[in-house]
């Protein structure tokens, strides 16, 4: 019981933080500190499959676009460049993945680094205020500072959605787009980062006492919660408030600080 109401709560966490710009890695991390919560990191990783099912669920006319334009072959069409350029993208993500995973996630285990993240996030996320759309168009070169963007979101405190989106508003990409393009470029991505760390950590989640069915109650809890969010989200982008979510990460990475001062 006590695994199950942890599985909720960080279901909960997860599908809140994942898809709003403030950091599910960081908000989940910070939740194990301060409820002293010992979870094993492949956990975290599976709370992702619910927020993936929200992806697959509220892109799935573009994902079926995008794979019948693969089949065809067809990459001068919209949906068509849409492949090598996800593949662009994913390259820097996996690539940084890969060779730092590990670093990072020993270096930001306590909420001080994971504090300055949050606040170098949020200064992101306010400066996206000021840029200004100029096309719907992506070549590679942008498509490359994508993934390299997403693949630095690995560091608890960045946003993935955040990260990217932040960046393809300051290279002018108009916001549906980026958008869209942010939230599509990111399957691969935690697919690769489930994969990965289901293969490192394959025997730590019986170790740890949890099963298949707090699994399934964490996933399920984050994709309900992560649906909404994701509607919040674009809700923000088209209303242009997206920059209003680095208050928030404002706020919490300092009040991290004063705390690591006074008490840590």
């Amino acid at each position: 019981m006590e695994h199950l109401l942890e599985a909720v709560l960080l279901g909960i966490i997860q599908g809140i933080a994942e898809w709003l710009p403030i950091s599910s890695t960081g908000h989940l991390r910070l939740a194990e500190h301060f409820l002293g919560l010992n979870v094993p990191i492949l956990f975290d990783i599976t709370l992702h499959i619910g927020t993936l099912a929200v992806i697959l669920f509220f892109f799935r006319k573009d994902i079926r676009n995008i794979l019948t334009a693969l089949v065809h072959l067809d990459f001068k069409s919209e949906n068509g460049r849409l492949t090598p350029l996800i593949i662009v993208g994913s390259i820097p993500t996996a690539l940084i993945g890969l060779a730092f995973s590990d670093q990072i996630e020993s270096a930001f285990r306590n909420p001080l680094p994971i504090a300055t993240a949050l606040i170098m996030c949020g200064t992101l996320l306010f400066t996206s205020r000021f840029a200004r759309e100029k096309t719907d168009n992506i070549n590679y070169i942008e498509a490359l500072i994508f993934g390299i963007a997403q693949g630095m979101a690995i560091i608890p405190g960045l946003s993935r959605s955040g990260t990217t989106i932040a960046v393809a508003l300051m290279l002018g990409i108009k916001r549906e787009k980026a958008f869209r393009f942010s939230f599509l470029l990111s399957i691969p991505a935690i697919i690769g980062a489930l994969g990965l760390m289901a293969y490192k950590e394959r025997e730590t989640l019986i170790r740890a006492g949890f099963g298949g069915s707090e699994i399934l109650v964490g996933a399920t809890i984050a994709m309900i919660v992560g649906y909404f969010a994701l509607k919040l989200l674009h809700k923000a982008i088209e209303n242009r408030k997206f920059y209003l979510f680095a208050f928030y990460c404002w706020l919490l990475g300092t009040a991290l600080v004063v705390l690591s001062m006074f008490v840590f």
